[in-house]
């Protein structure tokens, strides 16, 4: 059985080789990397100690079993993650030089699509503590059913939601997909959002009030992730913690985000005091940047202890 139990897209992912370089010219590309928000997150949390599963599907193809080597590689659970007769999920990606990024995703007709309510079982989700979701899989309806159907019975198990909302632009164009963030919002204990999913979660707001309303639902804790400008906060009603960013040279940011979420989340399961899981979590998102590609840059606690005792000059 899985403590933590994520569930959704999982692809790979074909990056531009320069910065500035643009989807409508021709370019250089590098690839494929295993990828997927929740297979970032799930590989991280298992590197870290936590026993994870994934519920998911992939093609009967190589780009399949790339994502399901590295995922065994690292101790994930993928007894869930099933084979479709369709290709694996894509994502290419492109960088600004004002350091944002830019995607074209090829999932809701690929195996990443095709999830479905009937391919969750009860045996899945059986003695989750935590169910992860994130908002970049919510592809389409039936995606998203699958997910809120999972999400019942992970409810009937005990087990608490954790959300990223991943608000990607390419992806909230969709009918039906902002409702259907929105209601898994509400169903949040533990929300885990960038300053961007803020501006899409409580518009016109600033971080303070917004980080307050999203406290008066369900959520208990929110963590909000700012990445090398200050890293992050946690605030609950009884906490509020700064976690300050560590210094390192960036050259891929992608997934950084996912290993901070893999990381406290397994540092929650350990009972570990917050703050130390904050910063675990800082310095497991920073290490993270310092690889190109999404997980090529994931680490185990050893790998985070040994990171954070030579940054402080121990």
């Amino acid at each position: 059985m899985a403590d933590i139990v994520t569930i959704g897209e999982v692809l790979v992912e074909i990056m531009a080789e320069h910065v500035g370089q643009r989807f409508d010219e021709p370019g250089r590309w590098l690839g494929p990397y295993p990828s997927g928000a929740p297979a970032i997150l799930a590989d991280q949390a298992a590197r870290c100690g936590a026993r994870v599963a994934l519920i998911g599907c992939v093609g009967d193809d190589p780009f399949g079993q790339l994502n399901r080597d590295r995922l065994l590689l690292s101790g994930v659970d993928v007894t869930a993650l099933i084979d479709v007769p369709v290709t694996t999920g894509c994502a290419f990606v492109t960088y600004r030089g004002d350091g944002g990024r830019d995607f074209v995703y090829h999932i809701a007709n690929s195996a990443a699509g095709a999830l479905r309510r009937d391919h969750v079982r009860p045996t899945m989700v059986d003695g989750c503590r935590w169910f992860h979701v994130m908002g970049s899989s919510l592809v389409s309806d039936e995606v998203g059913e699958a997910i809120l159907h999972a999400l019942a019975l992970a409810r009937r198990s005990g087990a608490r939601l954790s959300l990223d909302p991943n608000a990607r632009k390419e992806l909230l164009g969709r009918p039906g997909a902002r409702e259907m963030l929105d209601r898994l919002v509400a169903e949040a204990d533990l929300l885990l959002a960038s300053e961007e999913d803020l501006e899409h979660l409580a518009p016109g707001r600033d971080e303070a009030s917004a980080v307050e309303r999203l406290l008066r639902g369900r959520a208990t804790q929110v963590v909000v992730k700012r990445g090398a400008r200050g890293c992050a906060s946690y605030v609950s009603g009884e906490a509020v913690i700064e976690q300050a960013a560590f210094t390192v040279d960036e050259i891929d940011p992608t997934g950084a985000g996912d290993c901070f979420g893999g990381t406290f989340l397994a540092r929650l399961l350990d009972g570990c005091p917050t703050a130390d899981g904050l910063r675990d979590a800082a310095a497991a998102g920073a290490m993270a940047v310092r690889e190109r590609g999404p997980m090529q840059g994931n680490t185990t606690s050893g790998d985070i202890a040994a990171f954070i005792a030579q940054a402080e000059g121990r």
